[in-house]
């Protein structure tokens, strides 16, 4: 039977201190590497570092974690790697073995995730990731036991997004014809392959499709082209930087479309914020709940700490992760990290998303696609989770 772990998605203990000086030795060091400069360096500027500075904070503040009979704060030690796998490598390498952390917090972005794992894995550490996609999944918890995994299949979101699009094409609000674009990556690739057939079979014509290099400054005329295929909507698996070009040219250009869907980084705040009125309407990848009470209260208590929003979908579950840790830990009652793998396969965790239950350490609940209403990336298609609103067709730029 799955013991059920109940931990606050909340702390709220203000007023208490720090552990004194003559408990300093109480102390679990946590390690992250994740970008700070590089290509994914503003995805994790934004989803990635945030949430693990409320998360340390907040533990902090409440006097940190009951192991056992110990109360023990955190200690954070973080390394950029620099949107560089091999870097993420180094950087866990040295974590395990010269700063001897307790615990290892997930990498950042699909690639280098799945580029650390097998390091993750060797050292004996929980592996938790919040911001991989990809249809591997069920293959990697098989051939690292020690990782989760929380954000969702390739499968799952290209499932959403085209369901997404058969809704308005059914509704008479789109046609039939679509472009189809994806960054040449394994995020790109996974997604294409699981997105093109789903389309053919719901009955979309694909009339324009290619790819274009991760780091691509120039998409001017990846949008051209596509324009001159006119098509009625337009879908992009895309990364943050990109996801920002493509939708500045299909304003440029005038690419009129009735649904239009980029990937990572439409869900940043800054995306709407840099394309206001414009963005009403985009679909993306994510979206999350704001109906959801838990959902609204992280919302604000990360805008109170970090004096920003966070964005519209990794975010959240980011910190549900980092939750997820740290109810483990608690558990477990030691820093045993085999068994705190043990008691996340076991477990049953309360998180600002829901509840987590591991399926062979995979959470199956997920959002697959948000849309930007009123200023709020709302999830408009998920998958064994409650969205906020239905699909709607998006306005004339």
């Amino acid at each position: 039977m799955k013991r059920r772990t109940l931990f606050a998605a909340a702390i709220c203990a203000a007023g208490l201190t720090l552990a004194p000086a003559a408990f300093a030795q109480d102390v679990i060091k946590i390690g992250a590497s994740a970008p700070k400069t590089g290509p994914l360096g503003g995805g994790g500027a934004m989803t990635h570092w945030p949430n693990i500075e409320l998360w340390v904070h907040e533990i902090n503040e409440a006097g940190g974690l009951q192991v056992g009979d110990r109360q023990m704060t955190i200690e954070l030690i973080e390394y950029d790697d620099q949107t560089n796998p091999e870097i993420a490598i180094q950087n866990i390498q040295r974590l395990a073995t010269i700063d001897n952390v307790d615990f290892i917090v997930t990498p950042y972005s699909t690639g280098i995730n799945i580029a650390t794992a097998p390091m993750i894995a060797q050292h004996g550490y929980p592996h938790i990731t919040t911001s991989a996609a990809t249809d591997g999944v069920a293959e990697f918890a098989q051939r690292w036991p020690n990782s989760f995994w929380m954000l969702g299949t390739a499968t799952q979101l290209a499932v959403g997004a085209v369901e997404a699009f058969s809704k308005l094409r059914d509704a008479g609000e789109i046609g039939d014809t679509v472009a189809l674009l994806y960054v040449g990556d394994a995020f790109g690739q996974e997604h294409i392959n699981a997105a093109k057939p789903l389309l053919l079979e719901a009955g979309f014509d694909i009339v324009y499709e290619a790819s274009y290099p991760f780091g691509t400054q120039d998409v001017a005329p990846i949008i051209a082209a596509a324009k001159a295929a006119e098509p009625d909507s337009f879908m992009a698996f895309s990364y943050p930087g990109d996801t920002f070009a493509l939708t500045e040219q299909a304003q440029i250009q005038g690419l009129e479309v009735g649904a239009f869907y980029t990937g990572v980084g439409t869900a940043f705040p800054s995306f709407r914020d840099r394309f206001g009125d414009a963005a009403e309407g985009i679909m993306g990848i994510g979206g999350v709940n704001l109906d959801d009470p838990k959902v609204a209260d992280y919302f604000d208590r990360h805008e109170e700490l970090t004096g920003s929003e966070p964005d519209y979908w990794a975010s959240a579950t980011t910190y549900a992760g980092l939750q997820v840790l740290a109810q483990a830990i608690e558990e477990t009652g030691s820093l045993d990290r085999a068994a705190v793998i043990e008691t996340i396969q076991n477990g049953t965790f309360d998180t600002v998303i829901g509840t987590i239950d591991f399926v062979d350490n995979v959470n199956p609940n997920v959002w697959t696609v948000g849309q930007w209403r009123d200023g709020k990336f709302v999830a408009v298609a998920a998958d064994g989770i409650a969205v906020g609103a239905e699909p709607v067709v998006k306005p004339a730029w």
